[in-house]
């Protein structure tokens, strides 16, 4: 099992109506990583949405015929979705349009709200219908809620993060105007820049923006509301200092491109320094480090540099192997076809092999016994993150401790049951050393969650009710 994201969140604003399907689209693929299940762009032009939204990678999504049908225009709003809280449908797919008395919006989110539940159910008691089930419809709801009864779309927001709790980066489009905003927590990355030609871009990371040829300007702060329009961007900081800053820890140990930097911090350098972590606190005696393509590579160059041992490339990924790839055999078959081990680089050495984290174990071992069969004399496994422990409410896919192997086993068993010869982890208070600072969030590994532990956890919940409540139906009717 895989650790998967949320989504990536991008948009644009223009000073005079240009190409900005175009400019989504490339800013998209360089967030695809953020999510391979749906993606989708809306274009604004003159206050008319258009929007092509679908199941799948970008470049099966769009294509120039699609991009065509979208116009020239002013502003946009586009999302690539992994879902951690609902089903993968078109239903799901992002950004969520909506239609209310005072105008349209659109709206895309990345994060998890730990209080969706209780948020919808009171939205439903209240005649609310909801068409998803991904909570990203929840803060559709209440923002719309409140723009019914405030001066602006942005007050609308404002007033909407004091419901709102969890992670959630927001990109909102208005007829005249676009919206970003952050948790009072920064639990997602939020950034902002500028083309030459004055076009404002927004974007999960720093890599989109340089995508599309934008010079980042700089993080959207926690709590922060920024307002992009006809004039200079403008500030709205009441909710920042509400919450301490708990940006998400694992930006920088797997989620992020190593090529972004966020909240100021350098991905690639962060990933270098976790590796220069586990030399001096899991040393081993070996010929050669190695890295599981991709997350880990970084850290093994860290590791290499810090421990003397050379750096080598141990593991080949095969980049033509997609999400719709048809493998007949089980997921050993999928591995072998992912990855395929060096001979010259492994055989009759002994290994340093890092990755950036175990979830229950199965890709490794079987990432081992490729090494095994190519002649590896010794594997001494390091990971460049803690032992994953708890679940993550704030929009990893990670909804139970059942699934997770170091919950229910000691290093020593986890190697044994890998086929490793060692195993070693990054320790848990070596995390700051490695972000580079404080202010982020290690609940995954510590179980110290920043907010309330939401009472139903499962990632289909809403799919639950919603067959619960079919179900009374069909027995009332009988």
């Amino acid at each position: 099992m895989s650790l998967h994201e949320e989504c990536g969140v991008f948009g644009v604003c223009a000073p005079l109506p240009t190409d900005v399907s175009h400019l989504c689209y490339y800013g998209l693929y360089a967030l695809q990583h953020r999510g391979q299940e749906s993606c989708g762009i809306v274009v604004n032009d003159d206050g008319v949405f258009v929007s092509q939204k679908d199941l799948g990678l970008v470049g099966e999504v769009f294509n120039e015929e699609r991009l065509s049908r979208l116009p020239r225009g002013t502003m946009a709003v586009a999302h690539t979705r992994y879902g951690t809280t609902g089903k993968t449908s078109r239903s799901n797919t992002q950004p969520i349009e909506v239609n209310h008395q005072k105008g349209r919006m659109a709206i895309a989110h990345n994060g998890n709200l730990s209080n969706a539940a209780a948020l919808r159910s009171e939205l439903e008691l209240s005649g609310a219908i909801f068409h998803t089930t991904s909570d990203t419809e929840t803060i559709a709801y209440i923002i719309t809620k409140e723009r019914l009864r405030s001066p602006s779309i942005e007050e609308a927001v404002s007033r909407a993060m004091n419901t709102l709790e969890g992670a959630y980066s927001l990109i909102v489009m208005s007829p005249q105007k676009l919206i970003c905003a952050r948790d009072p927590h920064g639990f997602r990355p939020l950034c902002f820049g500028k083309t030459p030609d004055g076009v404002y871009i927004a974007a999960s990371e720093s890599c989109a923006l340089r995508a599309v040829g934008a010079e980042p300007v700089r993080d959207v702060h926690p709590g922060e509301i920024l307002i992009f329009g006809k004039e200079e961007p403008v500030s709205r900081t009441e909710h920042c200092g509400k919450a301490e800053k708990k940006l998400c820890v694992f930006e920088y140990i797997y989620f992020a491109r190593p090529d972004s930097a966020v909240d100021g911090v350098s991905v690639q350098a962060a990933r270098m320094a976790a590796g220069e972590i586990l030399a001096k606190t899991c040393p081993a005696d070996a010929d050669a480090v190695i890295g599981v393509p991709d997350s880990g590579l970084d850290a093994a160059l860290g590791y290499s540099r810090a421990s003397g041992i050379p750096y080598s490339i141990g593991l080949i990924k095969n980049k033509y192997i997609g999400r719709t790839f048809i493998s007949p055999g089980g997921r050993g078959d999928q591995v072998r076809r992912k990855l395929a081990a060096v001979e010259t680089a492994v055989k009759d050495k002994r290994i340093v092999l890092i990755d950036d984290s175990i979830v229950r174990g199965t890709t490794l071992t079987r990432i081992v016994s490729l090494l095994r069969e190519a002649g590896a004399r010794e594997i001494h496994v390091r990971v460049s993150a803690p032992p994953f422990k708890h679940p993550c409410y704030y929009g990893t896919d990670i909804d139970s401790e059942e699934h997770l192997i170091a919950s229910r086993h000691t290093p020593a068993e986890i190697a044994a049951l890998l086929g490793a010869d060692s195993l070693g982890y990054l320790p848990a208070e070596k995390l700051c050393e490695m972000a580079m600072g404080d202010g982020f969030c290690d609940a995954c590994f510590t179980g110290r969650y920043p907010t309330p532990v939401p009472a139903d956890t499962r990632r289909d919940r809403f799919e639950q009710r919603l067959s619960e409540k079919l179900q009374y139906v069909g027995e009332f009717d009988s």
